[in-house]
């Protein structure tokens, strides 16, 4: 049975390349998560350090538990995908070590990019026939409108939040003063109520 290391969280923008280095223990897993919008390409190149005899599994799902990419018994390698929607992606890494054998930990370092940086615009210049100078503007024209969508998406997403966050304050709003009206009306109740008591034992008037 594998023991479950703690989630590492990436926080990035969509645009940039991530490299990371973290320790693999053996028999463990070791999970990265990410936030990303939909219809993002999305590429990753890792490698592991090199243990006789222990074997290393990747895969990459989404919040729904949908397969994205996967390989068992690999040292190093490639994936690529594209978002959906907006959902948590995740990739984990799972170490193996025979019963019989004494594990050691493994360095694994993963580089993943996203969104424009997963062009590669040499091969796309060398095919429009355009001069190094108008590839780079070219690039910093998708970059630039890359940044405007991204901050699009996170003025949407305050919104929505704000949204909810009104509609929740009314709700408890609405809620207290139903809780008062109720704590009002069975205090009222209750005096009533030991009042009959008490002059049907004739201890009051």
């Amino acid at each position: 049975m594998h023991a479950w290391a703690p989630s590492l969280i990436l926080g990035s923008l969509f645009l940039s390349a991530n490299c990371i280095l973290f320790n693999l223990e053996p028999n463990t897993q070791k999970c990265l998560k990410e936030e990303l919008q939909g219809n993002v390409p999305v590429i990753g190149e890792f490698e592991a350090s090199e243990q006789p005899g222990q074997t290393i599994d990747y895969i990459v799902t989404d919040s729904k538990g949908h397969i994205l990419a996967k390989r068992q018994d690999v040292s190093k390698g490639k994936f690529s995908f594209n978002t959906e929607s907006y959902d948590m992606y995740e990739i984990c890494f799972i170490s193996h070590v025979p019963p019989h054998q004494k594990g050691i930990t493994q360095m694994v370092s993963l580089v993943t990019k996203h969104g424009v940086e997963t062009k590669n615009y040499e091969t796309l210049g060398e095919a429009a026939n355009l001069k190094p100078i108008e590839r780079e503007i070219k690039r910093l024209e998708d970059l630039s409108n890359a940044i405007v969508q991204d901050f699009a998406f996170m003025r949407k997403r305050e919104e929505e939040m704000r949204d909810t966050n009104e509609s929740t304050n009314s709700r408890v709003l609405y809620f207290s003063i139903f809780s008062l009206c109720i704590l009002l009306g069975l205090a009222t109740w209750q005096v009533l109520y030991l009042r009959r008591y008490f002059k049907a034992k004739k201890l009051i008037e």
